[in-house]
């Protein structure tokens, strides 16, 4: 019997994965188990207020919370909401398979850092002199930069011309929980990129960190004596054979894992169809933005600037989109991505091995135009007119906190604090967005991770490799 291709099993996980959503979805309901749960970090008289609700199952986390917020009041439950939210939360069907989908996630975590180091150094021996490194770094800088910014500008032009924020209901606004930890300028961020301790930015998983120390770690083991270059370059490419070894184990399970994080995903959205009724041409604006960057933008420069097939090369990318559409994680595909670059559109190793951990991190155009369309749908939703110099300001800043952003589920709402600050928005706006943040940061990290692709197949084109495309 003919087995299934990896991307095909991957997008019967994910139909599977609606389907089962759709029918199980999520209820809040608050009994004397959950209740005695958080008995020691809730006022006393709180707790006597919600013993009226105890037992009462709400259909959306949106019915859940106007109940809470009608017996506590707005600020209490502001204080303690992912405690109500996570002592109410019932939905046996998902719980009993979404531990799956956690360990495929931590399985796929736990091989990125040394992926990363391990591909980056042996990358870098293999170009060689200081001169070759230069010119790549330079190709590949210049490429991240130019589709970032093109993918602002796309995002910026419908924008302002749909005017989705116009008229938007501000009651619909969400508490924003954990955001405090983004309150980081452009100065740390580039300082953070030098890290004063290695082992420290391991734990950290501090990707800019890790990068910087992999990229200058490999350009001076060009610079020893030969001997010494040939054991180390012997022993990361080792390394980096073991790690895609462990990988190619892991994505074997990514089917499991795509299902239970879906099934997820979709059944605690709310009500659908209400969602779209208060935020619908947002969504649309960020969809059309990133089909527009995704499907003809990004195209044109394979075909164009790489002299290749761009819709062969996205069949072949079939397997790590897929998988990135279903993690919001570029990091997660990024195993998936090397293989799929290397081995099917025919990008050499040290191409692939530069480039594509680089770009995980520094190369987010999906995330870049999405932080631009929601700031300045955020203006529209407050009746604020951005002028042309602070929209240049959101361009700039877009195009920087993407750089800065983690390739990990909701990094973009995360660096969207320096940009809301950068204009003096207001950033309880965030809550506007959040009730369609997960959906859409589905689509645009597939975007990110397609524009890596690209970039690699348009530096290896420019190294004058022989593609399989």
């Amino acid at each position: 019997m003919k087995k299934i291709p990896l991307h095909w099993q991957i997008l019967i996980a994910l139909v599977l994965a609606i389907i089962f959503g759709l029918i199980f979805k999520t209820n809040y309901k608050l009994d004397s188990m959950t209740s005695e749960s958080f008995k020691t970090e809730v006022e006393s008289d709180v707790l006597d207020g919600l013993k009226s609700i105890e037992n009462q199952s709400y259909p959306t986390q949106q019915a859940y919370r106007q109940a809470i917020v009608g017996i506590t009041g707005e600020q209490t439950f502001k204080k303690n909401q992912s405690l109500f939210i996570k002592a109410a939360y019932h939905n046996p069907a998902v719980e009993a398979i979404h531990w799956i989908g956690e360990i495929f996630l931590k399985a796929l975590r736990m091989i990125i850092i040394p992926l990363v180091m391990s591909s980056l150094i042996s990358g870098v021996v293999s170009i060689g002199s200081g001169t070759n490194l230069g010119r790549l770094g330079f190709k590949t800088m210049f490429y991240y930069i130019t589709t970032s910014l093109l993918a602002i500008i796309t995002g910026l032009f419908f924008v302002n011309l749909i005017r989705p924020g116009v008229g938007a209901d501000l009651n619909f606004s969400e508490v924003v929980d954990g955001l405090e930890v983004s309150q980081s300028s452009f100065k740390s961020i580039l300082l953070d990129i030098v890290p004063s301790n290695i082992f420290k930015a391991l734990t950290d998983s501090n990707m800019l960190a890790i990068i910087f120390f992999s990229l200058l770690f490999g350009y001076f083991i060009t610079k020893v004596a030969e001997k010494y270059r040939k054991a180390l370059e012997k022993a990361f490419n080792a390394i980096f054979e073991v790690i895609m070894k462990m990988t190619e184990f892991i994505i074997l399970f990514t089917p499991l894992g795509v299902f239970a994080l879906v099934a997820k995903v979709v059944a605690d959205q709310d009500d659908l169809i209400s969602l779209a009724s208060r935020l619908g041409l947002y969504m649309l604006v960020v969809l059309l933005g990133l089909f527009i960057h995704f499907f003809i933008s990004l195209p044109l420069i394979v075909r164009y600037l790489g002299k290749a097939n761009p819709y062969k090369h996205l069949k072949n990318m079939a397997t790590p989109l897929l998988t990135a559409f279903s993690t919001s994680s570029s990091a997660a595909a990024m195993p998936l991505t090397m293989d799929a670059v290397e081995n099917k559109s025919g990008v050499s190793q040290k191409i692939t091995n530069f480039t594509i951990p680089l770009g995980t991190t520094v190369n987010m155009d999906g995330t870049a135009l999405y932080e631009c369309v929601a700031v300045i749908f955020i203006a529209q939703a407050y009746g604020i007119d951005l002028s042309i110099g602070q929209q240049m300001i959101v361009i700039l800043t877009s195009l920087l906190a993407s750089i800065g952003a983690a390739a990990v589920p909701m990094a973009g709402l995360v660096m969207m604090t320096i940009i809301l600050s950068a204009v003096g928005l207001p950033m309880e706006g965030i809550g506007l967005i959040l009730a369609v943040d997960r959906i859409l940061d589905m689509f645009r990290t597939s975007t990110n991770v397609w524009s890596d692709t690209c970039g690699a197949v348009v530096i290896a084109k420019s190294e004058g490799e022989k593609l399989q495309i």
